[in-house]
């Protein structure tokens, strides 16, 4: 049965399945297998990201901008817009899979709303590379 998202412990477990499902991802998987070396940091790093962006907790401590800038040139330009929407969908079936709610829709608006601001920077660093 799926509930509302309500605290950590729910992004926990959003986080770590959604990592899941992205990991086994034949076509997305090995940008963030060749890059995290540490997955418990990397899915910790993430909860708090998301806790701060549902709950305003302020725990997260990162750039993503940054991040995904340095990925796409570690892959040389390989990141793409379908690459974000296969990520989207997957955020997607695995909110719809655990939960329901408010929330839900919250975190798939600010996921909508992310992937396309970190394309679109990414795309503008490579004009200025």
């Amino acid at each position: 049965m799926r509930k509302q998202i309500e605290n950590r412990d729910d992004l926990t477990l959003l986080v770590a399945t959604f990592y899941d499902k992205i990991r086994a991802d034949k076509e997305i998987g090995f940008f963030f297998s060749e890059t995290i070396t540490n997955w418990e940091e990397h899915l910790e790093k993430l909860t708090d990201f998301w806790e701060t962006n549902l709950f305003a907790s302020k725990k997260y401590q990162g750039n993503p901008i940054i991040a995904h800038n340095a990925v796409d040139k570690k892959f040389d330009q390989q990141i793409t817009s379908a690459i974000f929407g296969i990520w989207l969908n997957l955020w997607f079936a695995t909110l719809d899979e655990l939960f329901e709610g408010e929330n839900v829709d919250i975190l798939k608006r600010r996921a909508r709303k992310m992937g396309t601001f970190l394309f679109m920077n990414i795309f503008e660093s490579r004009r200025k590379a």
